[in-house]
């Protein structure tokens, strides 16, 4: 595929974890241009680019610096035309009891986890609704429905993610640019192997299916970037091994 019919897709907190397994399955697509935005270069990120170098891209990007954000969207177009993709996967955990954080902590979550998708998919979209077509896919979270002890805040701002996604699919609609987001649960990851063997053991009898795997998810962020989710918009995709159901 020649570079110039390459899709250009936006993956936002690349560096590891689910964004690093959605980068893989973006740059396992020969017919995608993944560019990875996060503070820092990770070797695992690295080797995509080493094993792709015409197709991968990293850029150092804080979520946390909204006014960066115009021109950053405005370099990636004028370097690499149309971004038909954007995953707004980068966020922070704010792990604490409401009555105890810091007042500083709780904005600079509510602006890297809700402020920071919005103002980048604002820019984007820009672009998408002029071209007639797109995908902007926020990753969320199952605590958003179902709360958590001491992760209020984090909750507060995945919830409201979700219901930007359900709003500003029907403003775009109409022009070809489809907004969804994936909910993963607890998922097999090193952050699960540091919980509590109690509360991991309970965490796990919630979910019949098992804990998913991150490219379990990543997988549905394809299938949301792809021509069979042409007509899919609007929608949270849950992947949580059941614990929810």
């Amino acid at each position: 595929m020649s570079e110039t019919s390459l899709k250009t897709v936006i993956v936002t907190g690349n560096s590891r974890g689910l964004g690093l397994a959605i980068s893989r399955r973006v740059a396992a697509d020969p017919s995608y241009r993944l560019i990875g935005l996060s503070r820092s270069l990770t070797p695992e990120y690295q080797d995509l680019i080493d094993a792709n170098p015409d197709r991968v891209e990293h850029i150092s990007f804080d979520a946390g610096d909204l006014e960066a954000i115009p021109a950053l969207v405005k370099s990636i177009t004028e370097t690499y035309g149309p971004i038909w993709g954007l995953v707004n996967n980068a966020a922070m955990g704010m792990d604490g009891v409401l009555a105890t954080l810091h007042a500083s902590d709780i904005s600079k979550a509510l602006r890297v986890n809700l402020e920071s998708p919005i103002v980048l998919s604002k820019y984007v979209s820009r672009g998408m609704l002029s071209a007639r077509q797109g995908r902007v896919i926020n990753i969320t979270s199952i605590i958003a429905s179902t709360g958590f002890h001491a992760l209020s805040v984090y909750a507060a701002t995945k919830a409201g993610l979700e219901g930007f996604t359900r709003s500003l699919s029907r403003e775009v609609g109409k022009r070809g640019v489809t907004v969804n987001a994936v909910a993963p649960g607890y998922m097999e990851t090193a952050m699960t192997e540091g919980i509590d063997r109690h509360n991991l053991a309970m965490i796990r009898r919630r979910a019949p299916l098992g804990l998913p795997s991150p490219d379990e998810a990543a997988a549905a962020v394809l299938y949301l970037l792809g021509p069979d989710a042409g007509h899919t918009s609007g929608h949270v995709i849950t992947v949580d091994g059941g614990s929810t159901a």
